[in-house]
């Protein structure tokens, strides 16, 4: 099969859910400052049913972007991303920009993606999203940056994990030609980060853009610590999960008890800092991602957030709180 012939044009994909929040995402777009590209919008649409496709054809009219409605079923994140880069690359889009459904973006943001792009040499920029909490959500996190997503660096200041609630691929690049999101991922979630785990292992570069902020406001049912908990032991999960591929069984074993000792020794700084709210939970949290890692190298089930699997029969959606 040739590859695909690629045009410099940007695709802003965004996956839904029955997110009547995605209104607020379109209207955010409409404000976009020029990148110097052209730009058009694809939603995929993740439900059983076409739910969103009336409140996408309605905002289109008065658009000034060109945007798409893709029906992706069902309740499987994998499944709809993977919608938006078949759609990207059939239309020979360069450039695919993942969007969450429940964001709003300053009107500079494209345009310091693409510069980041321009200058940084890479196949993948990633912006920081910035989290706003509702009055009754605890003072704690605001203090914390509980809900923030920024880029982890190693070691050597190279970027070691992408996501996508606010990243630019260049399609074009050979270390993101062949892949896709893993559909078994698509229900416990953790598909991102597996694309640019195999993103980066086929020698490609994550920049950073820190001027390409977006926005999301943090609904009540996530402004707990119990569900900060949940998502970081899932993503210790995930995290697990890809170092453990090709390890031997005393690989896996050795791992499992690094992730312990560091659970407790981030446990025994929690108690440390116990008169310390916002100090206490982030060690907490680390804890939860190291005993998530733990848990699955000794074998525990991976946590299902979205819907179904290929290899499962239930077909129920799940409707819960967003992952990243």
């Amino acid at each position: 099969m040739s590859a695909p012939l690629f045009h410099d044009r940007v695709l802003i994909g965004i996956c839904t859910f029955r997110r009547p929040e995605l209104a607020a995402t379109l209207a955010s777009l409409a404000a976009l400052t020029p990148c110097g590209l052209p730009v058009s919008v694809a939603i995929a649409d993740n439900d059983a049913q076409p739910s969103a496709r009336d409140l996408v054809e309605g905002i289109t009219v008065d658009h000034p972007l060109e945007v798409s409605y893709l029906h992706a079923p069902q309740a499987n994140i994998s499944i709809a991303r993977n919608a938006l880069l078949n759609h990207a690359r059939a239309t020979g889009a360069r450039l695919l920009v993942y969007l969450d459904d429940d964001e709003t973006v300053e009107p500079d943001w494209l345009m310091h993606l693409v510069a980041a792009w321009r200058d940084a040499d890479a196949g993948a920029v990633l912006g920081p999203v910035r989290a706003h909490y509702r009055p009754d959500a605890p003072i704690w996190m605001d203090r914390a940056r509980a809900h923030d997503t920024l880029p982890v660096y190693g070691p050597d200041g190279l970027i070691t994990s992408g996501y996508t609630c606010n990243v630019l691929v260049d399609l074009a690049d050979p270390a993101a030609r062949q892949l896709s999101f893993d559909p078994v991922r698509g229900r416990s979630g953790g598909e991102d980060s597996a694309f640019f785990a195999g993103f980066l292992a086929a020698g490609g570069k994550i920049a950073f853009a820190p001027l390409a902020v977006v926005h999301e406001t943090v609904p009540s049912d996530r402004a707990r610590l119990a569900w900060l908990l949940r998502r970081r032991y899932r993503m210790g999960q995930t995290h697990a999960s890809l170092i453990a591929q090709g390890r031997p069984r005393a690989g896996r074993i050795r791992a499992a008890g690094m992730a312990v000792a560091k659970a407790l020794a981030c446990g025994g700084l929690a108690v440390v800092g116990a008169a310390r709210p916002a100090w206490r939970n982030r060690q907490l949290m680390r804890a939860a991602l190291h005993v998530g890692a733990a848990a699955h190298l000794g074998g525990a089930r991976q946590i299902e957030i979205y819907g179904t699997a290929p290899d499962r029969s239930d077909t129920e959606p799940r409707s819960g709180p967003k992952e990243s």
